[in-house]
């Protein structure tokens, strides 16, 4: 029988586990790579000068993001032989979106990519939700282990944070400078991200399966 390209079900025993330092490094590193790059392009190419055939400092960003990306999910598949749900929705869009910027040489589209993906993300957990299915336990299952109803709870409100976020990525990018934006989307998004995270911590022990968390 044919190993699964996706990464198994949260509850299936064959799936394999990643350190979850290095699974939080292979998500955040593309974007700090985007942030480096975007603020040191100029140093880059002037070091690198075949590097300025991509363009201008965000044009260089996406660029460099998009290789960070296709590493990262490599780097996924050698050590687990199967792709992450997200990080893979996340990649194809970071794929097609930055393509287009560096075809069109135009930003908007790579500063779109935040609100398709983040709206992607909170429709299909609460789609997921319609159809029965907790989705975020593919998330967050080898950091958690939570009963039906916590996962339907924790999964409606990350629906309703995702589609926040895509609401408050339109609002930066339309408002401020690809500088500003690029340093919300990595100084801003993160903080806020880690403030929900927190905050959902006593749904998450009252609904726990895990002693460990509960005590």
């Amino acid at each position: 029988m044919n190993e699964p390209i996706l990464e198994r079900d949260p509850s299936d025993p064959k799936k394999k586990e990643i350190n979850p330092l290095l699974k939080l490094a292979l998500e955040l590193g593309p974007l700090m790579v985007f942030f480096f790059a975007n603020a040191r392009g100029a140093w880059l190419v002037e070091s690198y000068p075949v590097l300025g055939n991509f363009g201008g400092p965000i044009f260089l960003a996406t660029g460099l993001f998009m290789i960070a990306t296709a590493v990262a999910l490599a780097v996924s598949w050698l050590l687990t032989r199967t792709l992450p749900i997200m990080p893979l929705v996340s990649g194809v869009v970071v794929f097609v979106f930055g393509a287009l910027t560096l075809y069109l040489q135009d930003d908007i589209f790579i500063k779109m990519k935040p609100t398709i993906v983040n709206s992607l993300f909170g429709l299909t957990l609460l789609g997921g939700l319609w159809f029965g299915k907790s989705l975020l336990g593919y998330v967050f299952d080898s950091a958690f282990s939570l009963d039906a109803e916590g996962w339907r709870k924790l999964t409606f409100r990350w629906g309703l944070f995702f589609l926040f976020l895509a609401l408050v990525n339109e609002i930066v990018w339309r408002s401020f400078s690809t500088d500003a934006w690029v340093a919300f989307k990595v100084w801003g998004i993160m903080p806020i991200t880690l403030v929900f995270t927190f905050s959902q911590m006593p749904l998450i022990m009252r609904h726990s399966l895990d002693e460990r968390v509960k005590r």
